[in-house]
């Protein structure tokens, strides 16, 4: 009996260590989604500067790496200063998306980048407004709010790139 009660009181010992972790910092969604994202640009990014046709879009991809390169390096330093494990590939949605990418070629591959990176951009900002105005976490907060005007000047080059192609994105 003493056996089955010291197990019990060990699993719930753990279940709060984890849950006071957890509550430890209420912007850990914020860290995974935008650490994951960032991966995502930059990957993608270099696919588009390797396989696009178009020069635009060439640049762009070479903008994102560079852009979301250091943003990356930003967040990195403060999670490690947080303690906080960021994680090292996108999602498993943005791996799909790179995958489909990678078989596309010419203008399809155009196409479905400059649809995806305007999509991405436009949830990219939401999740980056969310934490600037009401995120709990100083740092966290303040690397939202510096990032957004680059988030939002990479929505606008896409979008202009996306009218320039006849890529319908609204």
């Amino acid at each position: 009996m003493k056996h089955v009660t010291c197990t019990a009181l060990a699993m719930v010992l753990a279940s709060c260590a984890m849950v006071v972790s957890a509550a430890s910092n209420p912007d850990d969604s914020f860290f995974k989604k935008a650490a994951e994202g960032g991966l995502a640009e930059v990957e993608l990014g270099t696919m588009a500067q390797n396989k696009s046709p178009t020069p635009s879009v060439k640049e762009f991809g070479s903008m994102m790496v560079t852009d979301h390169t250091a943003a990356n390096a930003k967040l990195k330093g403060i999670a490690a200063s947080k303690n906080i494990e960021l994680p090292t590939s996108p999602s498993v949605g943005q791996m799909a998306t790179k995958a489909k990418l990678d078989v596309l070629s010419g203008t399809s591959f155009d196409k479905s980048y400059i649809k995806g990176m305007v999509e991405d951009h436009e949830e990219t900002i939401k999740l980056f407004q969310t934490e600037a105005s009401s995120g709990q976490d100083a740092d966290a907060k303040a690397f939202a709010a510096a990032t957004l005007p680059t988030l939002q000047s990479h929505l606008k080059k896409i979008e202009s790139i996306a009218t320039a192609q006849g890529v319908p994105f609204k």
